[in-house]
């Protein structure tokens, strides 16, 4: 699956993963490969994804999330 990271300013990370970890308004939720489509509000905390079996971890101040068709578009504050 596809995550594409970014913000106001530029792209921060694009690239194949295996997992998607974040925080949502409603709680922390995962997305993995072939995941319903979905668009949250991300509320401020960690964002973690698993990146060639390391897991990587990124401290957000909230944003929005689209998933869809194995592609995770995440724009952060």
């Amino acid at each position: 699956m596809t995550l594409k990271v970014i913000s106001a300013e530029a792209v921060l990370f694009e690239g194949e993963v295996e997992w998607v970890s974040l925080p949502g308004q409603m709680g922390a939720f995962t997305v993995l490969h072939n995941h319903a489509s979905l668009i949250s509000t991300l509320v401020p905390g960690k964002m973690s994804y698993g990146l060639d079996g390391q897991t990587v971890e990124q401290e957000i101040g909230g944003g929005v999330v689209d998933v869809d068709r194995n592609v995770v578009s995440v724009c952060i504050y």
